[in-house]
Order: C-alpha cells, then sequence, then structure tokens
C-alpha cells in the first residue's frame, strides 16, 4: 500500500517536471534595433511591407481626417450628426475645451480665470462665420496657445465637438422663432 503511493506520487511529480519546460519562456530574441547577424542587412527590425497601412489609420477620406479638401477648410460635416452624436460632443467639450473656453463657449473657463491666457470665444464675429473644418483643423493641429489634441480625441470625436461648437453658437443668439412650431410649447411650460 505504502509502495503504491509512493509509485503515485513519484509518477506525479515526473509530469509536472517534465510539463515546467522553459522552452516557451526563454526564447531567443532581440532588443529592440539591436543589431543582428541573423538578417543580411544587420538589423533585428524588419522594415514595414510595402503599402501596409496599420490597423485603424487607413484614411480614404482626407476631409475626415484633416477638416480640409485641397488645403481649403470643409464647410459640412463629413458624416450625419444626430442627436446622439451631439451628446457625445457635448461630453467630449466639457471634458477637453471648458476647461479653457467655458461650458457656454465664451473663453472664460476655469483656467483662464486663475490667470492663464484668454482662450477664444466661439460667439465671435470671426468664429461664427468660420466653417466647420476650421474647428476640426484647430482640435487637430493646435493654433496659438492651444495645443493639438489629436493624440486625445479621436477624429469623429472632434468632428462630433465642433458639431457641439455650433449648438453653442446657436443657442446664445437663439429666439423662440428658431425652435419648430410643434416644440414651442415645451419651452413656454417650462418659463
Amino acid at each position: 500500500m505504502f509502495r503504491g503511493k509512493y509509485l503515485a506520487l513519484s509518477v506525479a511529480g515526473l509530469v509536472a517536471l517534465v510539463g515546467c519546460r522553459q522552452d516557451m519562456h526563454n526564447q531567443p530574441r532581440y532588443k529592440p534595433l539591436a543589431p543582428s547577424a541573423f538578417f543580411s542587412d544587420g538589423r533585428s527590425e524588419r522594415p514595414v511591407v510595402e503599402g501596409t497601412v496599420a490597423r485603424g489609420h487607413l484614411r480614404l477620406d482626407k476631409a475626415r481626417y484633416t477638416g480640409k479638401d485641397d488645403g481649403v477648410d470643409v464647410t459640412e460635416f463629413p458624416f450625419p450628426i444626430t442627436r446622439a452624436d451631439l451628446l457625445r460632443g457635448q461630453e467630449r467639450f466639457n471634458i477637453y475645451c471648458s476647461p479653457c473656453h467655458s461650458r457656454i463657449g465664451d473663453g472664460n473657463g476655469m483656467v483662464v480665470r486663475r490667470g492663464f491666457r484668454q482662450a477664444a470665444s466661439y460667439h465671435t464675429e470671426k468664429l461664427l462665420k468660420a466653417p466647420v473644418g476650421h474647428f476640426f483643423d484647430v482640435m487637430t493641429n493646435g493654433f496659438g496657445a492651444m495645443p493639438s489634441y489629436a493624440s486625445r480625441v479621436e477624429p469623429d470625436d472632434r468632428w462630433r465637438i465642433a458639431a457641439y461648437i455650433r449648438v453653442l453658437q446657436l443657442s446664445e443668439d437663439a429666439r423662440i422663432d428658431d425652435v419648430p412650431p410643434d416644440r414651442r410649447a415645451e419651452l413656454e411650460n417650462t418659463q
């Protein structure tokens, strides 16, 4: 009886040892950009295959990813803007833009009130007339003291923010006549 237990324990130990080989853990590898004798060009890193496009970087619609068409700011959004897009734009605006531009877009955000440079007001004549591509371009490349937000905000979210900026601009000088007749009763009941 003791001998059978000892034999079973020994077999289990051998199986465990065989399963603990380090072949997969200790593979030969190169440090990034280290020289290599394996490849004929002496480099460990391999050149990118011609025509390769990284996932998420196939950008056939230049206007959608630059805000420009033949170097001129576009005047139309590259995709239809829905209510959900405006809500997402508002959310992104409040996170990334309102600290400088304020939640109403007048350029007096918290950062400005604490002594930083005055941010642009979206309610100036110049920006009221600016095409939507201008806002996308500024978010992408920065302008003046404003840095680029291309690394923080996805391209479609930049368009949504631009749409929300248009909403802020419209809301600043909105009149009751701008509201569709079937929705006016809702506003009049809240006053």
